[in-house]
C-alpha cells in the first residue's frame, strides 16, 4: 500500500527554525505574515498564503496570522500566532477546532497563540516601540490592492507617528528557495508520484483517446501514489493545443500523426513537482517531429549544464535560447526557460544567483502552430555545490527512450 503524505511531513522544530531564522534577520522590525481570508469553496480546498504556510506548517486556518517581534521583552511573545475564534456553531459545517491550550501549543510548535482579534493592538504596541515595519508579503503592482501587510501597515502608521515600512520582501524567498533534507525528500516523493502519472499516460496514449482520458489516468495513478493531487491544473495538449502554452480544456480526441504535450506535477505535503513530456500519439516521432524535438532536448540539455551555484538565471535561460536560435527556431521559443520549485509550482525568484539546494525547472519548447506542433522538455533540477542533478530524470525524455518505452504499451 503507498505511504500518504500525512505520514511524511516537515517536523515542528523545522517550522521553528524557519520562524527564528526570520526573527534573527528582522533585527528590530516588526513584521506580520498573513494566512488570507475565505470558506472553504465547494471545488477543491481553501490554502493559505504559502509563506504562511512555509512558517507554520498550518493550511486550514482563514484569518490565521504571525507576528514577528524580535526585541519583545518577553521572549515567549517573539514570535505570535493569531488565529480565528472557536465558533461551535460555524465549526458544525466547516470542521471543530481546538481552543488555546497546551495541545494546541504542543499541535502548531507556539508558545503563544492568540486570537486575531487582538491583532490589531498587539501589532500597534510593537510598532510604537520599535519604531519599523516591514513587509515581508510580495508587493503588489498597480492596479491589484496592495500587498496585505502594507494594508495592515499603513492604517497603523495613521494611528502612531513616525513609524517607518521598511521593504524586506525578499527575505522569505531568499529563505524558501535553499531546499532542507526534509523538503527536498519531499519533492523527491512528488517526482515519484509524478514518475507513476507519466508511466499511466504512456500507457494511455493512441489515437482516439481523450485528452481527459490521459489527464484522468494521471490523476489517478497519483492518487495511488500517495500524492494529494496535482500541483497545478494539467495541460493535455494534442497537435495545434499543445502550442497553446496554458491550454486546460484537455476534451480534444488524440490524432494519428500528433504529438501530446503534457504539462503536470504531483503535490505531496504541499510540495509541488513540475514536468512536462511530449509524445507521439501513435509511438514514434517522424522525422520532422524527431528534429524539432531533438533541438529542444539539446536546448534544455544546455541550460542544465549552465544551472550551476553561482550563476544568475538568465544564463540559464540564454544557453537554452542560443541552442533553438542557431537551429532556425528563435520566435518560436516564447517563454523564459524555468522557474524556482517548491510549496508554490511557481516560487517567487530570489535575489541574486542560483544557490546551492535551490530547485528550478528547466523547460525550452517550440511552438509551431501552423504545423500543429508544439515540443516542451521540463525537469526539475537540483542546484548542486557538485553540479545540477536532474531529480526527475527517470521519467522518459530522449527520443529512444520515449519510443521504447510506449512501444511496451500493449493493446
Amino acid at each position: 500500500m503507498a505511504a500518504s503524505s500525512q505520514a511524511w511531513s516537515v517536523p515542528l522544530s523545522e517550522y521553528r527554525a524557519r520562524r527564528e531564522r526570520v526573527l534573527k534577520a528582522l533585527k528590530d522590525e516588526v513584521a506580520v505574515v498573513l494566512a488570507g481570508q475565505g470558506g472553504p469553496p465547494l471545488l477543491g480546498r481553501w490554502m493559505p498564503n504559502s509563506h504562511f504556510q512555509y512558517l507554520t506548517g498550518i493550511q486550514d486556518e482563514s484569518g490565521a496570522a504571525v507576528l514577528f517581534d524580535p526585541k519583545s521583552d518577553d521572549p515567549r511573545r517573539r514570535c505570535v500566532l493569531f488565529l480565528r475564534p472557536v465558533d461551535p456553531e460555524a465549526d458544525r459545517w466547516d470542521g471543530y477546532r481546538e481552543m488555546i491550550g497546551a495541545k494546541l501549543k504542543a499541535s502548531t510548535g507556539f508558545e503563544t497563540i492568540m486570537r486575531n482579534g487582538a491583532l490589531n493592538g498587539v501589532l500597534t504596541g510593537a510598532a510604537r516601540r520599535s519604531g519599523k515595519l516591514a513587509c515581508l508579503h510580495a508587493f503588489a503592482a498597480p492596479p491589484a490592492p496592495v500587498s496585505p501587510d502594507l494594508a495592515l501597515y499603513r492604517s497603523v502608521c495613521e494611528r502612531v507617528p513616525g513609524v517607518g515600512i521598511a521593504d524586506r520582501t525578499s527575505l522569505l524567498p531568499a529563505l524558501r528557495a535553499v531546499k532542507s533534507p526534509c523538503e527536498l525528500a519531499l519533492m523527491r516523493k512528488a517526482i515519484d508520484a509524478t514518475a507513476a502519472g507519466y508511466r499511466a499516460a504512456m500507457a494511455t496514449i493512441r489515437p482516439g483517446v481523450g485528452e481527459r482520458q490521459v489527464a484522468r489516468a494521471i490523476d489517478e495513478a497519483y492518487h495511488r501514489s500517495g500524492a494529494s493531487g496535482h500541483a497545478f491544473n494539467p495541460i493535455v495538449g494534442a497537435g495545434l493545443n499543445g502550442t497553446v502554452l496554458h491550454y486546460m480544456k484537455n476534451e480534444a480526441k488524440l490524432q494519428d500523426g500528433d504529438l501530446l504535450l503534457i504539462d503536470s506535477g504531483a503535490s505531496f505535503a504541499g510540495y509541488a513537482a513540475d514536468v512536462t513530456r511530449t509524445f507521439p500519439v501513435n509511438g514514434r516521432f517522424t522525422r520532422e517531429q524527431r528534429r524539432v524535438y531533438e533541438v529542444v532536448l539539446a536546448a534544455q540539455q544546455a541550460a542544465i549544464r549552465a544551472a550551476r551555484v553561482g550563476t544568475p538565471m538568465w544564463k540559464v535561460d540564454a544557453a537554452a535560447r542560443e541552442v533553438i536560435e542557431k537551429a532556425g527556431f528563435g520566435d518560436a521559443f516564447c517563454h523564459g526557460v524555468g522557474h524556482p520549485l517548491g510549496l508554490d509550482v511557481h516560487e517567487a525568484p530570489p535575489d541574486g544567483p542560483l544557490r546551492n539546494g535551490m530547485v528550478i525547472t528547466v523547460e525550452p519548447g517550440i511552438y509551431l502552430p501552423e504545423k500543429k506542433m508544439g515540443v516542451r522538455i521540463e525537469d526539475d533540477v537540483l542546484i548542486a555545490a557538485r553540479g545540477p542533478q536532474v531529480l526527475t530524470r527517470a521519467i522518459p525524455r530522449t527520443v529512444a527512450a520515449i519510443e521504447k518505452a510506449m512501444k511496451r504499451r500493449g493493446g
